[in-house]
């Protein structure tokens, strides 16, 4: 009995949980200071309980999803990838309309104080049956040629299609950009030929150079909003270039942040002494927070602890030597990473608002529940490699 306790314990990853435990205990510091100062005088004990019941379900969760072996993720793929898509659909008629109002964007359901974003769900879900499309390609093409690259490519794009066209609809533009840092992470530990990445990267940086020159002039905005760009999303544009100019609550937010995390210095001003007010600084702009009451050195403490996750969460895909659970790790450590690089960058005004949540420290469930769900699925890597080995020339069914 006593060494299948430690059997159990040996097969689970505890670096991985006391990262997440330290960004757990720095989200809920920092909800509860920004609760604390928050001028519409939301209760304090409920947005920390709430965020704490959060945190307990996802924790359920991980310990569930560590008991799929490779094979039953593998067959499980299928399932919640077109049950995840199917709530991305009914998303948009059931959308919540007090949301939209608010927001401008379809992606929340809503059932009295209950509120759920399907497209966080979407993203494990996702990342899980990419894992399953390219593994099944190179077990199908031994050697890797420009031709069948071509149509590992084509074929996640397809996969990524219905999400990205569902997200069109709900005026979910930032979500949108995580999925394709998801799907670029896969392609790129894929196998595919840089014969293929190099032009497709220098084809991304004129395209976003372009872009980045149409979306500021008068001229290139009337040809993007004959392709569907919101005036929201220009006005987040402008925001991110010249906050202080702007009027809007917008620009008055990312402005404020700027404040907040520059008034911090070196060492922050001490927990919970905020001066600078930060509109509904508990979800995306969290990190303002943390940059104004723990300053530079508190910023670069937090950077370092994501910095470790990720580094153990590659140092298990190398330990296990799965195939299958290799690209899986890929997608969940291209999802944290942009979410890391694209809120703290929004943070200090280096990059647009895009509505992008901290990993495990903004409040809200459903981005929390998507990330510990990919945590769990690395998770259940090391707990399981020692009796599935998926290498390269097998294939689940």
């Amino acid at each position: 009995m006593q060494r299948s306790q430690n059997d159990v314990e040996s097969r689970i990853d505890w670096g991985i949980i006391f990262c997440v435990l330290l960004l757990a205990l720095i989200g809920l510091a920092s909800i509860y200071v920004a609760a604390v100062h928050d001028r519409q005088q939301t209760s304090v004990a409920r947005q920390v309980i709430t965020q704490l019941v959060w945190y307990a379900v996802g924790t359920i969760l991980i310990i569930v999803i560590m008991q799929f072996d490779a094979e039953q993720l593998w067959k499980l793929a299928p399932i919640v990838y077109w049950l995840s898509v199917f709530l991305m659909f009914a998303i948009l008629v059931f959308y919540s309309r007090a949301y939209y109002a608010s927001t401008g964007a379809k992606s929340w359901f809503a059932i009295g104080p209950f509120t759920f974003q399907p497209s966080e769900i979407m993203k494990p879900a996702y990342i899980l049956m990419m894992g399953r499309v390219i593994t099944t390609h190179n077990n199908r093409y031994s050697v890797h040629t420009v031709d069948s690259d071509w149509r590992l490519i084509g074929t996640m794009f397809l996969w990524l299609l219905p999400i990205l066209i569902s997200l069109k609809f709900q005026n979910d533009f930032g979500t949108g950009l995580v999925f394709f840092a998801i799907f670029c992470g896969m392609v790129l530990v894929s196998g595919v030929t840089w014969r293929i990445l190099a032009p497709a990267a220098t084809v991304l940086v004129v395209v976003g150079g372009s872009a980045l020159a149409m979306v500021t002039s008068s001229v290139g905005r009337q040809i993007l909003e004959h392709v569907g760009f919101q005036a929201y999303q220009f006005d987040r544009v402008d925001t991110w270039l010249h906050p202080e100019q702007d009027t809007t609550n917008q620009g008055y937010q990312l402005w404020q942040s700027i404040k907040a995390v520059g008034s911090g210095g070196i060492t922050g001003t001490g927990f919970n002494n905020s001066k600078v007010y930060v509109p509904v600084r508990e979800s995306d702009m969290i990190f303002s927070v943390i940059g104004e009451n723990f300053g530079f050195i508190g910023g670069v403490l937090l950077i370092l602890i994501y910095l470790l996750l990720i580094y153990l969460m590659i140092r298990v895909t190398f330990d296990t030597k799965n195939e299958f659970y290799a690209y899986i790790s890929t997608g969940v450590i291209m999802m944290i990473l942009f979410h890391v690089f694209e809120n703290i960058g929004m943070n200090v005004g280096l990059l647009p608002l895009t509505g992008i949540p901290l990993p495990f420290i903004s409040a809200g469930g459903s981005s929390l529940i998507g990330n510990l769900i990919g945590i769990g699925m690395v998770m259940s890597m090391r707990y399981h490699h020692h009796s599935y080995m998926f290498s390269s020339n097998r294939e689940f069914r």
